[in-house]
């Protein structure tokens, strides 16, 4: 679909004047969100690039194809993500004030193309691959920002480095997976922002709260049933879930706060075992070796 917090992200920014990239998997998705974009904006500078990040190939293609054609890249938002059956917005992986990039839609269950747990590959890896060949032209064009869609669901996660690949088969399986991923996105921030520092490029975890458009996509039927009545008055419009991106992505005055995450555009104390540096460190070296960058 075409709807939800990555096109809000993309639309606000391009009501800024930005120059806007969707990097989506499904053209046709991508097509309609850039056509939507356009006509509500009033901007023209709205564009599609073919990005799976589910792909290490589909990654380093995709980097090589928007560094070749654009010289500028002033905020990174990795706002993809997968949990049950799809996360299938336009998903924001990229960058604004000149450009913003776009992932979309992949089924959670299985593997990835490079034999990675879906949930993880693409919520974790694949964003830490995107990251890692983007960032000398991050570096190149300070001040800039990194926006990394987390979750609160990152309380619950755990860091198993014995089996950072499970099977991921059940709705529960994936879920806790999708936790697990959760964290890592929240770590991964932390890590990148140690690792950045003196550099001009700051970065920043969020969350953007419970999303109507993403509950009926990603809870199975019987759950949506149980749950929605419940529900229904903590749940945020696609617009309202994308302003605490928007926020990090633009907001002045906060690069003192790289590495931490933010709820509701404020900065929140995350728990113990999300602030874990030597975790976050012995993260990044894992994601590595698992994606062959030490060779």
């Amino acid at each position: 679909g075409n709807v939800g917090i990555g096109k809000m992200t993309a639309l606000d920014m391009a009501k800024r004047g930005a120059r806007v990239i969707l990097a989506c998997r499904n053209k046709e998705t991508a097509e309609a969100a850039v056509h939507d974009i356009r006509r509500l904006s009033g901007n023209n500078e709205v564009l599609f690039m073919k990005l799976d990040l589910a792909s290490i190939a589909s990654i380093r293609s995709f980097c090589k194809t928007f560094l070749d054609s654009e010289p500028r890249l002033d905020i990174l938002i990795n706002n993809a993500e997968l949990m049950c059956k799809a996360f299938n917005d336009v998903q924001v992986c990229a960058l604004i004030m000149l450009h913003v990039l776009i992932p979309a839609g992949l089924q959670a269950k299985g593997k990835t193309e490079d034999g990675f747990n879906m949930v993880f590959g693409v919520n974790h890896l694949g964003h830490f691959l995107l990251t890692h060949l983007l960032l000398d032209r991050l570096k190149q064009c300070t001040p800039s920002r990194i926006v990394v869609l987390a979750s609160n669901t990152h309380k619950l996660g755990r860091i198993n480095f014995k089996n950072l690949n499970p099977p991921g088969e059940t709705w529960l399986e994936i879920f806790r997976t999708y936790s697990d991923s959760k964290l890592a996105n929240v770590l991964f921030a932390r890590e990148l922002a140690n690792r950045l520092q003196g550099t001009g490029v700051t970065c920043y975890s969020v969350h953007p709260g419970v999303v109507l458009t993403n509950l009926g996509r990603s809870f199975p039927s019987w759950l949506q049933v149980a749950l929605f009545p419940f529900l229904w008055l903590f749940l945020r419009t696609p617009m309202d879930g994308a302003q605490t991106s928007i926020y990090c992505s633009v907001e002045e005055d906060i690069e003192q706060y790289s590495g931490r995450y933010f709820n509701n555009c404020q900065v929140e104390q995350v728990p113990a075992h999300a602030r874990d540096d030597a975790v976050a460190k012995k993260l990044w070296e894992v994601s590595e070796d698992l994606l062959g960058l030490n060779k």
